[in-house]
């Protein structure tokens, strides 16, 4: 395992036929790192809280008739998706003496369609980059199996080295695109469960919150 590495670093070394392969497979990689970084703080910190603590405090203060500390205790939340999908909804019922069903769909419609898109950013990418490391793999796979087929052609110690370097080259390329690509469909899983569950939360509560707004049963 100890050569490994140096023949792995070696294996970007632009005297290599492969080592496009590899640097490509090395800018998913970083573009992986930079997306999970971005979704994973605006998603898990930014955009995240106890939904059934908050809306129970909500659900609270509406009860008691007090829409004006439940609008400002979703302010106070900042701009994390449950609080201002709530803030949209509560805002449009404290305009009117009578609470219209359809406006505070309408404003909690309005607030999702701004939200949602916003937590689904770029996540996707995960995915086509995962794919693309995956073929830029066996691309590099391709490459050093040639340059081992054509080395096996030759004669005498050149052909041993070069088929030696071209087996390499393929499983190296194979590795390492492989790596970034299991990195890329996890963190895409997990990413999108998370996005999820606060979609799923906007969802539930914010139904919940129009029928207790409007009267309903």
């Amino acid at each position: 395992m100890s050569g490994f590495f140096p023949k792995f670093l070696h294996s970007f070394n632009f005297e290599m036929e492969s080592a496009w392969v590899m640097w490509v497979i090395l800018l998913c990689f970083v573009s992986v790192i930079a997306i999970v970084v971005e979704r994973w703080y605006y998603i898990l910190v930014r955009s995240n809280i106890n939904a059934p603590r908050f809306m129970a405090e909500v659900r609270k203060l509406v009860i008691n008739g007090d829409l004006k500390k439940a609008i400002n205790l979703c302010k106070a939340a900042g701009e994390k998706a449950l609080p201002m999908v709530t803030l949209a909804a509560l805002v449009e019922a404290e305009k009117k003496e009578f609470v219209d069903y359809r406006a505070i769909q309408n404003a909690v419609d309005e607030s999702c369609l701004e939200i949602i898109p916003r937590l689904t950013l770029r996540t996707h990418y995960l995915s086509m980059f995962s794919n693309l490391a995956t073929l830029m793999g066996l691309l590099g796979t391709i490459l050093g199996l040639m340059q081992a087929f054509q080395a096996a052609g030759a004669a005498g110690a050149e052909s041993a080295a070069g088929l030696a370097a071209g087996i390499s080259t393929a499983w190296t390329a194979t590795w390492w695109g492989l790596i970034v690509a299991i990195l890329a469909i996890f963190f895409h899983s997990v990413i999108s469960s998370k996005t999820n569950k606060i979609i799923d939360d906007i969802d539930e509560h914010s139904v919940k919150l129009i029928h207790l707004l409007t009267g309903s049963k």
